[in-house]
């Protein structure tokens, strides 16, 4: 009996311990939770999906438009892999066909809550282009989408992450963003070209950051404009991630960008014939702290000789699978990147 009664004791006295260690503990909070980035593979569009840690979410890009909704599935799934049953805003950056083609098809299969674009089609004389914007116009009206039109210098409503507008609509912003506006020495690296009259040029770019991470996507925005945001001075700073402009097309990606933003990881939203131009894939190899350069597809323009490893390919050479890779963020400035076809992680620790 009194073996039974010491018993009794020191599970009571365990139990009362595990209680008082789990009222002092910090509860776990939305904010020790990391920020998921989905790069989808739309087949050399794009369609980027975030979800902050509460919850909310904002997807880039919808992927193009037919294919049986290809694209739009793929959405779908990286949606409910994050967990989320609504995205809250899609930002379409420009309305070409493998970036606004595809909102339709998402509409019809997933919720989806506001709408944020740069303004009017400025492209009336591509078919294809016009042909995107009124079917755009039209599920507006249909659907009542919310819309906001947004403008560089803004920060979008996005709860959870700090979303700021750069460019949007041809326009960029007019001062340097806090701790930028050092002269660009890149800026002397790249020749100066013609003003891009496509929607390329008005794509609405913006700069995401989380606590101490900062995620730089520009849409298809052009050399020419890249210059006007990066020269004489950076008005960006550095960013820990780069999701590469224009597919890493030679229209974009100009060493005064790429240089003077000094990515520590590239993304490039490519396709297997679309994208990876060798002079831009040497570019960015190039540029200074790159530690490590994904694609979504091995570029067969490129061949072994400009093309990542195989581990850091979401899709090889061959058949096409659809698989994705994924960021998480931290709010110190770590990250991980998990391909979804090799199921390996890579860790990218916080910079002292």
């Amino acid at each position: 009996m009194k073996v039974l009664r010491i018993l009794i004791c020191v599970v009571l006295l365990a139990a009362l311990d595990f209680a008082a260690q789990r009222s002092t503990a910090a509860p776990e909070t939305p904010e020790a939770k990391p920020l998921q980035v989905y790069f989808i593979d739309v087949e050399g569009g794009q369609a980027t999906l975030f979800v902050a840690p509460a919850g909310q979410s904002l997807l880039i890009d919808t992927g193009w438009p037919d294919n049986g909704g290809r694209d739009a599935i793929r959405i779908v799934a990286a949606a409910k892999d994050a967990g989320i049953h609504k995205i809250d805003y899609v930002l379409l950056t420009h309305y070409h066909r493998d970036h606004t083609g595809g909102i339709t098809q998402l509409v019809e299969r997933f919720p989806v809550g506001a709408v944020i674009d740069h303004g009017e089609n400025r492209e009336t004389s591509d078919a294809a282009t016009e042909e995107v914007w009124q079917a755009y116009q039209k599920l507006l009206d249909k659907q009542k989408l919310k819309r906001i039109v947004a403008k560089p210098g803004e920060t979008l409503p996005v709860k959870g992450v700090d979303v700021k507008v750069l460019s949007a609509d041809g326009a960029l912003i007019d001062r340097p963003l806090a701790g930028a506006g050092e002269t660009n020495p890149a800026c002397k690296e790249s020749e100066a070209r013609a003003a891009d009259q496509t929607e390329n040029a008005r794509s609405l770019g913006t700069i995401l950051t989380f606590g101490k991470l900062r995620i730089l996507d520009l849409g298809d925005f052009t050399w020419d404009k890249e210059m006007e945001l990066m020269c004489p001075v950076n008005k960006v700073g550095h960013v820990d991630v780069f999701v590469v402009s224009h597919h890493g097309w030679n229209q974009s990606n100009s060493p005064a960008l790429v240089y003077g933003i000094a990515p520590r990881v590239a993304i490039m939203d490519n396709g297997a014939t679309k994208g990876g131009t060798p002079s831009t894939w040497d570019i960015i190899k190039k540029s200074p702290g790159l530690e490590d350069f994904w694609q979504l597809h091995f570029a067969k323009e490129g061949g072994a000789a400009h093309n990542s490893s195989e581990n850091f390919i979401a899709n090889p050479d061959g058949p096409d699978a659809g698989h994705y890779l994924k960021l998480s963020g931290f709010t110190d400035g770590s990250f991980d990147i998990f391909n979804s076809r090799t199921k390996d992680t890579k860790h990218y620790a916080a910079k002292p």
